[in-house]
């Protein structure tokens, strides 16, 4: 994705009439009562079911539709707007489910202190699980509004799909359902512009409206999250990805977060400054991670194992943008992306369209501790700065751009932008890179390739040689260490227990 799939437009006086006129302080679902006066509820305990056999009811306020996977679980579906405050508990013989566009409160606009619109606060406890039945389904957080889904290392939350649970997912399967957008109040590229902010944008592939001036806007706290089989693409270049961040803030917390089989991007970033940490894509068809839009935060320890590519794939480990062309030349320069301590393992592409990492329309980003490599014989490449104003902003930014980058890459440029990149990656302020290493990376079980991922991604005696740059004294968010890449070696499990299809044996 680029900025060009943004649209950024004002609110009108209208929109904002529309938005306060949204729903009331309760939740409710037809036919299954409401929360009452927007607090939350103690889900209803049925009489525990014998194992294999679904739970008599479903809690107060969703909806029962029935069972599935052979009728041993009952499918208790949220309603299509939360408002107020909503628990998802582990229940015996209960799943949970989303059908088309579920939202969590209403849209509150720009404006911490507004009253317009209704909040929403959906929490979901560890183990639970929710699924989707079609590309249309996706949870969308508002601005105002807030998630708590938090698993534990052993007891992750998962979203997935209908086919997942019915037990015909396979190792290929992807774009079974929508996925998760988080809509926030921070600032993104075209609204710094102007004081007071008074603009906001729309997500890609909802109406949904992000961004503000809030900087450290909260939208909740995602962790230990695993989001499989999702991306969905509503129109060309429109789609869901499994994690949307629109606009969000460095209030929320954002870690230990799984993206399996996406059939587009993992997780896309438009602006915001959000920070995360420990994250694992793996399978996304499009790319890695996307950003967009003058994003601000930091990323660091993640983790990057990419499909094998179809014929029409446009995929990237990173793809880093800024903001859409047509804006005033200097939006093209607020996107300031702060990388730290990565694992990107590319495909064997077929074409040079896009390479392990891949760099446009000005982004300014600053990447430290970087491994970048690609299965023998793609013709992508690793690195790719992909115009003039990106050169422009690594040659000329306040701080060093690259610092302890090691590519083992068949091809160390893509080929299109061999000269620029070059430079760009050669230059005297960007230190301790290597463009031509020999990979080292292994596999963290017996050292096999699972499905069609190459999942090699623990560091070698090649990477470990690296002298890398502590991380805290770039940006605060980021822990210190004295390793590259994303794993030091193989003692070092943060992605294991939460994560699924990393190792021999392990299925998603």
């Amino acid at each position: 994705m680029t900025g060009l799939q943004l649209k950024t437009l004002l609110v009108t006086a209208a929109s904002a009439l529309a938005l306060a006129a949204c729903g009331s302080s309760e939740v409710a679902s037809p036919g299954e009562g409401d929360f009452g006066n927007g607090g939350g509820t103690t889900p209803t305990t049925p009489t525990t079911p014998t194992p294999g056999t679904p739970a008599a009811d479903c809690p107060t306020g969703l909806s029962n539709i029935g069972t599935i996977a052979n009728g041993t679980l009952r499918v208790c579906q949220l309603p299509q707007q939360v408002l107020g405050n909503l628990t998802l508990s582990v229940r015996a013989g209960t799943i949970y489910a989303i059908s088309g566009r579920t939202e969590v409160g209403t849209d509150r606009g720009i404006d911490p202190a507004s009253t317009t619109g209704t909040q929403g606060i959906l929490t979901i406890e560890p183990g639970v699980k929710v699924f989707a039945s079609s590309g249309g389904d996706y949870l969308l957080v508002n601005r105002g509004s807030q998630i708590y889904a938090e698993g534990t290392a052993t007891n992750p939350v998962i979203f997935t799909s209908r086919q997942d649970i019915e037990g015909t997912a396979t190792a290929t399967s992807q774009g079974q359902w929508g996925g998760i957008v988080l809509a926030g109040r921070a600032p993104q590229a075209n609204c710094q512009l102007t004081a007071p902010v008074t603009c906001t944008g729309q997500v890609e592939g909802t109406s949904a409206f992000y961004g503000g001036n809030t900087a450290a806007d909260n939208s909740g706290r995602l962790r230990y999250v695993q989001i499989k089989y999702s991306g969905f693409e509503i129109s060309t270049g429109n789609e869901l990805q499994a994690l949307t961040l629109a606009g969000v803030g460095s209030g929320t917390t954002l870690e230990y977060i799984q993206s399996y089989n996406s059939s587009d991007d993992g997780i896309e970033i438009f602006g915001g400054n959000a920070n995360l940490k420990h994250i694992v894509i793996n399978g996304a068809d499009d790319d890695g991670l996307d950003t967009d839009t003058g994003w601000r935060g930091g990323a660091q320890f993640g983790i990057v194992t990419q499909r094998a590519p179809n014929s029409t794939s446009r995929s990237a480990g990173f793809e880093f943008s800024s903001a859409p062309t047509s804006t005033p030349y200097a939006s093209r320069y607020l996107s300031q992306p702060k990388i730290a301590n990565w694992t990107l393992v590319g495909r064997n592409a077929p074409t040079d369209a896009h390479t392990v990492m891949h760099f446009d329309t000005g982004t300014n980003p600053n990447l430290i501790n970087i491994v970048a490599t690609s299965t023998t014989g793609s013709v992508a490449g690793c690195f790719d700065i992909a115009d003039a104003d990106t050169q422009t902003s690594f040659d000329g930014g306040s701080t060093p751009s690259l610092r302890s980058i090691y590519m083992s890459c068949s091809i160390s440029y893509r080929p299109a932008n061999v000269a620029r990149s070059t430079a760009v990656f050669t230059n005297a302020r960007n230190t301790n890179v290597t463009a031509a290493g020999t990979s080292t990376l292994t596999a963290p079980a017996s050292g096999t390739t699972i499905t069609n991922q190459n999942l090699a991604f623990i560091n070698g005696a090649n990477e470990n040689a690296v002298t890398a740059v502590d991380p805290k004294t770039v940006y605060s968010f980021f822990d210190s260490v004295t390793y590259i890449g994303a794993v030091r070696n193989a003692q070092d499990t943060w992605w294991q227990g939460w994560t699924c299809g990393l190792t021999s044996g392990s299925t998603c």
